[in-house]
């Protein structure tokens, strides 16, 4: 369709929990009143290098024949791989997204809840790669530190899933108003209060609610308002 926009997601849980790419999309309709799609290659626990290896050919077709106006491009976080892979590796996607004039856009993923200090390295690792190779940086990982304390202290609420390392509906809500930001240059109107939240109370992945419905999560005006003025202070920086 003429003058839909549409977007590739390349990575892994981080990017696929609670349904993130469709409530990213939903947001940039809202920011910019036209047509977005989205589409996704992740995989659990995946790297780049995996990417790249085991489903080269996915990502080859993917990228080249897409038409996508942008790729973001996620790599595996808990643990962090070697610097070197994902600067290789990176750099690959990157290329051929270039080769097609499709944007590619670095997603800085937020440390692990038990190893904030692990946020610093993430920042730095993802700043310079984005610096590099002249693509978008999401800078989602400094804007989630910068949110989390006053959003527990001033509204009791958690941007991590109860295992400390995935998102929360909430998490989602800011991974998802950062890449919203970085792409349109806007905000989703202030009365976009949603959000999707797949996980069931059980312990376990599986399963996970498949009544799209039963997703669908509020998230009170506060929450959104720390989160978008956050997401503005971190944005507005760079």
């Amino acid at each position: 369709m003429i003058g839909m926009m549409k977007v590739l997601f390349i990575g892994n849980s981080h990017t696929y929990m609670n349904d993130m790419p469709e409530l990213m999309r939903e947001m940039i309709e809202s920011a910019t009143g036209e047509k977005c799609e989205v589409f996704m290659l992740a995989y659990s626990g995946r790297s780049l290098k995996w990417h790249m290896g085991e489903e080269y050919f996915s990502e080859r077709f993917n990228i080249l024949h897409g038409k996508y106006d942008y790729c973001i491009i996620q790599e595996q976080a808990h643990p962090m791989p070697d610097e070197a892979d994902t600067i290789t590796y990176a750099s690959e996607i990157i290329e051929m997204c270039r080769k097609v004039n499709t944007v590619p856009i670095i997603f800085e993923t937020w440390a692990e809840k038990n190893k904030p200090e692990n946020q610093s390295e993430m920042n730095r690792r993802y700043q310079k790669l984005a610096r590099e190779q002249g693509a978008l940086l999401a800078p989602i990982g400094e804007v989630w530190s910068l949110a989390l304390p006053e959003l527990l202290q001033k509204c009791g609420v958690d941007l991590y899933y109860r295992d400390g390392e995935h998102a929360s509906a909430i998490g989602d809500y800011l991974v998802s108003m950062v890449l919203t930001n970085v792409i349109t240059g806007k905000l989703p109107d202030q009365d976009f209060l949603k959000s999707y939240d797949f996980t069931t109370p059980d312990e376990s992945w599986f399963p996970v609610k498949e009544n799209v419905t039963d997703e669908v999560v509020m998230i009170s005006r506060d929450v959104a308002d720390i989160i978008r003025k956050k997401v503005a202070t971190v944005i507005n920086k760079e």
